[in-house]
């Protein structure tokens, strides 16, 4: 490969940190762009690596035409579903794996210590001036059982955390491997679970993977949580089953995304809602491209890259 790699990179304010630590790697020559235009100059048009803004990352799928020495899509995302059917198979594609282990972990436990402590019933009361002592009834993670679906950097995060708390984990990655149970015995393993926390990409075999029957076989009171994707559960499946009271939900990616005003999901009981928003903390994006100077890197000097997406959803 050539001694000097163009790799686009968006100047957006967000992104500035990783024209940094991309220019420190010196193998690289770093060009900006601008994410919501229609069309690159020569210059850009010359880029042999894109890589998508840190926010609104499918804004420049369209120029994907107009790089025509593209070799490399770096994304800062965990997942690369957003991308994989528009990448050409011959082009590398590589995600941020790891960089979000640590903010979406911690939304995770918060929206699960939320839940059981009561922690929306408590705002409401307080709303209302009113002093709620012995009118709720909280719970504690002490001793409660999780079944982690996606078993990648942010469900053993997550399982770390959990441990912390003397809860347990029962990890499900997309192929069985020790200490880790393979997605065909899913089935058996919902029961028993206070906590069922989806951590998993989307791809054809996690769409609508939480479907009626997944969560008919959650137990009575059980809380889902989801940080992989919208599309993993079935919408109205989920609405049926908090709307009737029997499991609730803590929910930071929807299907549609974003929620519509009038959705039903926004007045269901016992879930709530954040906009896609787990990794949004100070420092995220700078974890995010360090992973991301990693694997370009890696494949400036030739090696293949630790976060190469090898299954492209179509």
């Amino acid at each position: 490969m050539a001694n000097s790699v163009k790799v686009l990179i968006s100047g957006e304010s967000d992104d500035l940190v990783g024209r940094e630590l991309l220019e420190q790697l010196g193998s690289v020559e770093v060009v900006e762009y601008d994410p919501n235009a229609d069309r690159l100059s020569d210059e850009q048009r010359a880029a042999e690596i894109l890589i998508p803004p840190y926010r609104g990352s499918h804004r420049p799928i369209p120029l994907l035409a107009q790089l025509a020495q593209l070799q490399m899509v770096q994304l800062l995302s965990a997942g690369a579903d957003e991308w994989a059917g528009d990448v050409p198979a011959s082009i590398t594609l590589a995600t941020a794996r790891g960089a979000h282990a640590g903010p979406v972990s911690e939304w995770v436990l918060s929206a699960i210590l939320a839940q059981l402590r009561q922690w929306p019933t408590l705002v409401r009361f307080q709303d209302q001036h009113t002093w709620a002592h012995r009118r709720y009834h909280a719970d504690t993670l002490a001793g409660k059982r999780a079944l982690i679906v996606g078993a990648g950097a942010i469900g053993t995060a997550v399982a770390r955390r959990l441990e912390a708390f003397d809860a347990s984990s029962t990890l499900v990655a997309s192929k069985a491997r020790p200490g880790m149970h393979g997605p065909d015995e899913l089935p058996n393993l919902i029961p028993g679970h206070a906590l069922v926390v989806i951590t998993a990409p989307l791809t054809e075999a996690t769409t609508k993977l939480i479907d009626s029957r997944f969560l008919g076989a959650m137990d009575d009171g059980a809380l889902l949580v989801n940080v992989g994707r919208g599309k993993i559960v079935d919408t109205d499946a989920l609405v049926s089953e908090v709307q009737s009271g029997r499991i609730r939900a803590a929910l930071d990616v929807t299907d549609p995304e974003p929620l519509p005003a009038e959705h039903p999901l926004w007045e269901c009981p016992g879930v709530i809602i954040s906009p896609h928003s787990a990794r949004t903390v100070p420092g995220t994006n700078s974890l995010c491209y360090q992973v991301a100077a990693e694997q370009i890197s890696a494949f400036v000097k030739g090696a293949t890259p630790t976060n190469l997406v090898s299954e492209r959803r179509r």
